[in-house]
């Protein structure tokens, strides 16, 4: 029986798991003389890439992507390769964030190549129908040999970000972003807050884009989404909005 070779399947400067190389036709014994030999370098327990050039951050992704199907690069890192998250601050180590339907690999926070991946398990924010979704995703091309790294569109990214207001993204951050979405699709909005579960994330949609009467939010009215019903305590101590039921900073209550 033929068997591919570590290099048929995997391109330099690409990550892959070990079961992933199984599955491609590569044998166990060809995969371990890789190991052997050096073409393969371990980067964590049964992650694999070929020696000669480092994985750069992109290769991670892309590695990521091959290994589920269903992931993609969203929220503020979407936003950010999309020119719509400039406000970020630079750092030394890069971070990614990473949506898919399954939970983190334990091996993921093992690896040591100068880029942090935090995970988001999408299934707390989607329902199954957001496949029906059509142009959900934009591809950022990489390098010519490889595919293009597939990231959430604008209006998918921002529902993603605002999923982690206030734990992981001020209001502030959040505000300053909506500042810049003067060209959103309604037409993408409304279908994804169709199948968007997350009750605060909508209300928060609403709330910031109000602020900003752009021509795209004419054309959504939110009364026929689900807001649930009660109020939302999003930040102790700030103000509560009557029309969307959610608190928020005192600073940004009424200003525009």
């Amino acid at each position: 029986m033929f068997e591919a070779s570590v290099e048929s399947v995997l391109p330099l400067g690409v990550l892959a798991i070990r079961k992933g190389l199984l599955a491609q036709g590569v044998g166990v014994h060809k995969l371990d003389n890789a190991l052997k030999s050096g073409k393969l370098v371990s980067l964590a327990p049964g992650v694999y890439a070929r020696s000669g050039l480092p994985v750069a951050w992109q290769g991670l992704v892309l590695g990521l992507q091959r290994t589920y199907p269903e992931g993609s690069l969203g929220g503020l890192t979407a936003l950010e390769l999309q020119g719509l998250g400039h406000f970020a601050p630079l750092a030394v180590e890069r971070t990614v964030h990473f949506y898919a339907p399954e939970k983190e690999p334990t091996w993921l926070q093992k690896l040591n190549l100068g880029c942090k991946v935090v995970w988001h398990k999408s299934e707390s924010l989607w329902l199954p129908n957001l496949a029906e979704v059509s142009n959900r995703f934009s591809d950022i091309p990489w390098r010519d040999d490889l595919e293009s790294l597939k990231i959430s569109c604008p209006e998918k990214a921002l529902l993603e970000l605002l999923e982690d207001v206030p734990s992981a993204v001020s209001f502030d951050y959040a505000d300053a972003l909506m500042q810049g979405l003067t060209s959103l699709s309604p037409i993408k909005l409304e279908r994804l807050l169709y199948a968007c579960t997350s009750v605060k994330v909508k209300r928060l949609f609403f709330w910031l884009a109000s602020r900003y009467n752009y021509p795209w939010l004419k054309k959504i009215d939110s009364t026929k989404f689900n807001l649930g019903s009660g109020k939302r305590v999003l930040v102790q101590g700030g103000r509560l909005d009557k029309q969307f039921q959610i608190t928020v900073p005192e600073h940004l209550y009424g200003q525009q």
